[in-house]
């Protein structure tokens, strides 16, 4: 049993940094962030999500780092320990990585599939027409490889907090890094002329991630692009999933909260506008700004017809490409299951162990169901935000757009209205620190997060 007096922690700053950027940089910072970028004028929607990262997103990360470290407990318990009658709220944080999690390893089976596709000499037939659609159908290759991608976490986080979370992190994150800064430079370097004697070029489709588009500019483009922006920093930055918390509970007494969290801020969005430069430029030189898909399209289906198309160079880019994405959904797996594993061992006192396997049954439970989903179990729902969904569909959406928002704004609610923020603003600066952004932590937490989180829900209903 770990409590409070022998509660693993990171090693130093560093530590905690590096394992929290990877818990946020994970597949929605590689496939969603590019789709988001090209489709909501370029240049324009990077300003906007700038400046919501470091308003809206710093507020609600410090918020729940600093939550996590003040009461050196999980999710689920944390809540309770600011103020016994909130404690559903933590019961709720909770209940989001446990739905995440299932639907997540069946995700990142997928990226296991292509990375070995690539890496054993068989990535053309990745791009073949119906590849995809053929093996997320088929009833045993996917539960296969889920289950390697959920050992795989599992492994890491039995390792605990130094050994497992943190020694991982110093390792897969520059290396994740490094492979992004290759990919990136390689797609700027692509030239391409199709068959209409159209020649296009790397640094054309850079143009398009960087150079703000005004041609269909208007106010209600704009308060889309805003949603948009802010929808991807919400998910993106793990917050309201309850990861934060518990890293901060992990999180040294002396480490300066305030300046970690703004180094978070920018290894999270580096790597977010470096997927886009790595991803844009390379889809736009060989099937121009329509092949930019949303979601799984984007990464499992135009991708590998890009790295097709590069000729001898494919094989390689593509196999670094998805080791690349494996680094990144691995480092978000290993935080999302944290997350339950420190709740399960706060709450019912049992060991790591004891914990890690409870939550990986339950995962791969629920994961198996969710892999039935496109065969066995194959049904379309219409969601109130418009989507025809199957399982996985469903999962995401009650998590991420739904009881995320709730959480998030419960926790809006607690510290800014009945705790105060000072609770926050005093745990930051425990040490003597300097809050430089205190101000505007305050008129957010307040006022601005929970209005843009509530209209961030309403979204999610279909009421707007």
């Amino acid at each position: 049993m770990e409590n409070e007096t022998k509660r693993n922690s990171f090693t130093g700053s560093i530590g905690f940094v590096l394992a929290a950027a990877g818990s946020a940089v994970g597949l929605g910072n590689i496939w969603r962030f590019p789709y988001l970028a090209a489709r909501d004028g370029g240049g324009m929607f990077l300003v906007v999500y700038l400046v919501l990262a470091l308003t809206f997103g710093f507020t609600l990360l410090i918020t729940e780092v600093a939550i996590g470290r003040k009461t050196k407990q999980s999710p689920l318990t944390a809540y309770g320990e600011l103020r016994k009658r909130w404690k559903p709220l933590g019961i709720l944080a909770c209940l989001v990585p446990m739905i995440i999690m299932p639907y997540y390893c069946v995700i990142g089976g997928w990226v296991v599939k292509y990375f070995l596709a690539f890496l054993t000499g068989s990535g053309a037939q990745t791009a073949a027409e119906g590849y995809f659609g053929e093996f997320i159908s088929d009833s045993s290759s996917p539960i296969g490889m889920t289950i390697v991608f959920l050992f795989l976490s599992m492994i890491i986080v039995l390792g605990g907090v130094d050994k497992g979370i943190e020694k991982f992190s110093k390792i897969v994150m520059p290396a994740l890094v490094i492979l992004i800064l290759i990919i990136s430079i390689f797609s700027l370097t692509l030239s391409y002329t199709d068959a209409d004697g159209v020649t296009r070029t790397g640094m054309e489709g850079l143009k398009i991630l960087f150079v703000p588009d005004f041609t269909d500019f208007s106010l209600k483009s704009f308060a889309g692009t805003m949603m948009d922006a802010m929808g991807q920093l919400f998910y993106s930055l793990s917050v309201a999933m309850g990861i934060m918390i518990a890293y901060g509970s992990y999180m040294r007494d002396d480490t300066n909260l305030s300046k970690a969290i703004g180094q978070i801020e920018v290894f999270d969005t580096g790597i977010a506008f470096l997927a886009g430069a790595m991803i844009i430029p390379a889809v736009f030189v060989f099937m121009g700004k329509d092949g930019m898909q949303a979601g799984p399209g984007l990464m499992f289906v135009s991708l590998p017809r890009v790295f097709q198309q590069m000729g001898p160079f494919g094989g390689y880019v593509g196999c670094l490409f998805f080791a690349m994405v494996l680094f990144a959904a691995t480092t978000s797996a290993v935080s999302i299951l944290e997350a339950v594993v420190a709740s399960f061992m706060d709450q019912f006192h049992v060991t790591r162990k004891t914990a890690v396997l409870s939550e990986g049954v339950i995962a791969l439970i629920l994961g198996i169901i969710v892999c039935m989903g496109y065969n066995k179990l194959l049904f379309n729902v219409k969601l109130p935000n418009g989507v025809d969904a199957q399982i996985l569909d469903i999962m995401d959406y009650v998590s991420n757009n739904l009881m995320m928002p709730v959480v998030a704004i419960g926790t809006c609610i607690l510290i800014g209205w009945i705790l105060k923020p000072d609770v926050i603003i005093n745990e930051v600066t425990k040490n003597g620190e300097k809050f430089g952004r205190k101000g505007l932590f305050i008129v957010m937490i307040k006022f601005v997060a929970p209005v843009l989180l509530a209209v961030l829900l309403l979204k999610a209903l279909g009421v707007i």
